[in-house]
């Protein structure tokens, strides 16, 4: 008897199965499992017994998640006339739209107050799209 454990995503990954389904086998009772803390953790010997071939503790991996990193960034800018800012947000919207897929998503939201001349732009989305629209932005206001 071995004391390999191996995790619901480690499972999930060996037998091409989402997380949730292996969770579900768990709580169904159809592979044995053992909660440690909020986790479940399943024994070799029980993978084993629920595949029917032997489990070799090299051949359930997990690949590393891969890394996400986002910036939020609010830019304020006050005493701005209603059509400078319409061309602002122009530009910018239609800058996003003439961008790579590969730089990620990104989400520009736009807010004018009417009455105290004042516009607020708020992006969110990769490193280098936001950067990029920063400058973008820098360049419009100079103009």
């Amino acid at each position: 008897m071995t004391n390999d454990l191996y995790s619901v995503d480690q499972v999930a990954a060996q037998l091409g199965l989402h997380v949730r389904t292996v969770r579900n086998y768990v709580r169904d009772g159809r592979l044995k499992g053992v909660r440690i803390g909020k986790q479940y953790r399943i024994a070799r010997e029980d993978l084993e017994a629920l595949t029917g071939r032997r489990t070799s503790p090299a051949s359930v991996e997990v690949e590393p998640p891969q890394r996400h990193v986002e910036v939020s960034s609010v830019v304020q800018v006050d005493a701005i006339a209603f059509d400078a800012a319409s061309r602002i947000t122009n530009a910018l919207m239609a800058s996003a739209q003439g961008r790579s897929e590969d730089d990620g998503p990104l989400r520009i939201d736009t807010i004018y107050d009417r009455e105290r001349s004042h516009l607020k732009l708020i992006l969110i989305g990769s490193v280098p799209a936001t950067a990029s629209l920063l400058k973008f932005i820098n360049a419009l206001l100079q103009a």
